[in-house]
């Protein structure tokens, strides 16, 4: 959620796959999931889902500058089913970034705890002391000298805030465009964040089959 005023955002929401008990949406950049604290910023993914599936509830959030797949549920019961795979980190995701500098390693693992940054919210610090496990996976998926960027596939497998974005600065690559932690040569390589939810796995709540869905990449 955000104080300041959001500009509108003109991209709309995909329906990506939809039943009775599940949705499946493909979030635009620029568009909150949820309302801001300000009065102002009202049009999110949710208020625009619900004006066709009323009975829509968030399941879990993206970031407003990251694009990509987010599943919603249909109704309580479902939401609660839904709610407890994540809880449980029972799903699987997988996201696509643009960062800088070219990596060296093919792979790797980011193991540095986090926590907010509290004079400088939404902002997260990492903190050895106070901060909550947080785990990433990474893999290189192509190397761009000229630009001076990599393209990587990030996995996390906890959930903080910010968790990409910080760990991937921490590693001394930036996400391209990212202006909560990106310096000015990373933050002007792109006019927006370069983070893209790719993929999820999940359990389905009524069939229990185990369900992937995914967001073409848009970068």
């Amino acid at each position: 959620m955000t104080d300041f005023i959001v500009p509108f955002c003109e991209q709309q929401v995909t329906i990506i796959y939809a039943d009775d008990d599940i949705l499946v949406v493909d979030k635009p950049s620029g568009l909150l999931s949820v309302p801001g604290k300000n009065v102002l910023n009202k049009d999110c993914l949710i208020t625009r889902v619900q004006q066709q599936y009323s009975d829509a509830h968030i399941v879990h959030r993206l970031d407003m500058d990251t694009s990509g797949v987010m599943l919603l549920a249909r109704g309580k019961a479902n939401l609660s089913c839904l709610s407890r795979q994540f809880q449980e980190r029972k799903t699987e995701k997988q996201y696509l970034a643009w960062v800088y500098g070219v990596l060296q390693d093919d792979e790797g693992e980011i193991n540095l705890p986090l926590c907010c940054d509290w004079p400088n919210r939404p902002k997260q610090i990492v903190d050895h002391e106070l901060g909550k496990p947080s785990l990433t996976r990474f893999e290189v998926l192509k190397r761009n000298p000229v630009t001076f960027q990599t393209k990587v596939l990030l996995k996390p497998v906890t959930g903080r805030s910010h968790q990409l974005r910080v760990h991937m600065a921490e590693l001394g690559h930036p996400i391209s465009g990212c202006g909560f932690y990106a310096h000015q040569d990373a933050l002007k390589q792109a006019d927006r964040l370069q983070l893209h939810a790719w993929k999820l796995s999940f359990i389905h709540p009524s069939t229990g089959a185990l369900l992937t869905q995914i967001a073409p990449a848009v970068f």
